[in-house]
């Protein structure tokens, strides 16, 4: 057996690729590796948006998502699996046949299927395909309330959908929202067939996009360092909050969060 340098704990994130940097793959890698862990990449998309909002989405062919996550899984020690948007039925087909291949691996599913403020063609279909083939292989499930009511249609209220999701095999979930602009918010984390915890978080002061891809990759990256899954899913919300309350406006529409929001005033343009 090769000797890995076990200090820096491996997380394969599956993703599409956000060009603004605000969420998706990009959100992965920034969370990650701020948390003291590395990224491994499998791009599941690639997203034509800016601050605002998405304008289109081109899907990875399955086969090269299995490649991409193979050959890392192949390669290095995984210590934990986050997945965000899928973009098709097919890679989620394609994912769940590789989590089905690596089942002592802890993975955190962000049922992301909305493109946008609008209903989007075909998400009923991503969001069966969700609830049947990734949440039953799910250590954690974080949908926000709109998530939850997609996966749990029969369901009136966030608990019954929790308990729905739970009635899948996904071990726990945390329902609601992450913090956002306007609104005092908060999640409840659901295990063995009842409420655990409530997290209540208050306004933000500005609106922000990526608080979903940075709670799932940062929940991710504790488990990777080997907490529990609450003390994993407490500091991950602890780490979003942070990086939301500092976020920054750097285009025309929504804040982005600082995930390297702790070197705060430190930052320097290095020089030669």
């Amino acid at each position: 057996m090769a000797a890995f340098d076990q200090p820096t704990p491996v997380v394969l994130c599956f993703s599409n690729h956000d060009p603004t940097g605000s969420s998706g793959i990009q959100a992965d890698i920034e969370t990650a590796a701020s948390l003291g862990c590395h990224c491994a990449a499998v791009i599941t998309a690639i997203a034509v948006r800016d601050t605002r909002d998405y304008k289109d989405l081109a899907c990875t062919d399955a086969t090269l998502l299995i490649e991409q996550a193979r050959s890392v899984l192949e390669d290095m020690p995984v210590a934990a699996i986050k997945i965000g948007r899928c973009g098709s039925t097919a890679n989620i087909e394609a994912i769940h046949s590789i989590l089905t291949d690596y089942p002592g691996i802890p993975v955190v599913v962000d049922p992301v299927v909305q493109t946008g403020e609008l209903p989007q063609p075909g998400s009923d279909e991503l969001y069966r395909a969700i609830r049947a083939l990734l949440l039953p292989l799910a250590t954690l499930s974080i949908p926000g309330s709109a998530e939850a009511q997609a996966l749990a249609p029969e369901a009136d209220n966030p608990g019954a959908c929790a308990q729905e999701i739970l009635e899948t095999g996904c071990r726990h979930v945390l329902v609601g929202n992450s913090p956002r602009h306007g609104q005092a918010t908060g999640n409840t984390l659901y295990g063995d067939h009842r409420a655990i915890r409530h997290y209540p978080w208050p306004n933000l002061p500005v609106p922000c996009h990526g608080s979903g891809a940075t709670l799932a990759a940062a929940i991710a990256a504790y488990l990777a360092h080997g907490l529990g899954i609450l003390d994993a899913v407490e500091q991950g919300q602890k780490f979003t909050w942070q990086s939301l309350q500092q976020a920054r406006r750097l285009g025309m529409g929504r804040y982005i969060p600082d995930r390297f929001h702790w070197i705060g005033k430190q930052r320097r343009v290095p020089t030669g």
